[in-house]
């Protein structure tokens, strides 16, 4: 038997990258998936329906609260019920570096509505649907660039650091609800994103990533997903509350 037959699971920023493949691997377990982004998630469903799961799309802007209830909503009344939660949506790729004192304050305050306050709000939507399931996981996309210390990024070291804060705060008050709260935190994975977010820098990126790793070669998004899956299935029952480093060995909790 598959480990997430009969769940039903929620995917953030699924129309690419990471929230497609956490989006297939769910859906290659047994779970049945709500894949949602800002941006259409038509190939993401076509994928995991190719491949013999069940998937629907949503709309959803994170940033809006009334999406944000559409989104669980739709969850319920496409696959009725909400078991496992992946905020996966984020703003990443595209941000422009610089020193903290020269980053641009519509762009931080962008960041924080979607990678921290976003976050936040998809939390508050699927809660009491998962209590009313009886428990669930929700799972947090973190970044070592919480713990490293990324520099020229400060926007989104500060959004992912509170991530991690976030996840343990909630797994603390869900807890007696029987909902787990973890967080992933990755290094930099080869993604559209990352590419997007080094430029022409990227090449170089990759070596000085690796060479700092006790695994030297670069991150995959297939790396991830065992993680992804372990977190939502019953194997992590007892589980709360973790940062779960999938970096290479770059940082040591």
């Amino acid at each position: 038997m598959s480990q997430l037959e009969g769940k039903v699971a929620i995917v953030t920023g699924a129309a690419r990258g990471l929230g497609r493949a956490y989006a297939e691997a769910l859906a290659g377990e047994g779970a049945a998936v709500l894949a949602c982004d800002i941006n259409a998630c038509d190939d993401t469903v076509a994928a995991i329906v190719e491949a013999g799961g069940r998937a629907a799309a949503a709309h959803t802007d994170v940033a809006d609260m009334a999406s944000c209830t559409a989104m669980a909503e739709s969850a319920v009344q496409v696959f009725g019920r909400i078991d496992i939660l992946v905020n996966n949506a984020a703003l990443y790729a595209g941000l422009k570096g610089a020193r903290f004192e020269n980053l641009e304050e519509a762009q931080w305050d962008a960041v924080m509505k979607i990678n921290v306050k976003g976050l936040w709000q998809c939390c508050k939507a699927v809660v009491q649907l998962m209590r009313q399931a009886g428990g669930g996981s929700i799972i947090n996309i973190a970044s070592l660039a919480a713990v490293f210390g990324l520099p020229y990024g400060l926007d989104y070291v500060a959004s992912k650091a509170a991530v991690i804060g976030m996840t343990r705060g909630m797994a603390r008050e869900l807890g007696q609800d029987r909902i787990r709260v973890n967080a992933v935190a990755p290094s930099a994975v080869m993604t559209e994103g990352t590419a997007d977010f080094f430029g022409e820098k990227l090449e170089k990126a990759k070596k000085v990533i690796a060479a700092g790793q006790v695994l030297q070669r670069n991150l995959e998004p297939a790396d991830l997903t065992g993680t992804i899956v372990y977190l939502a299935s019953d194997n992590s029952a007892f589980v709360t509350g973790q940062t779960h480093m999938v970096d290479g060995g770059s940082w040591f909790l």
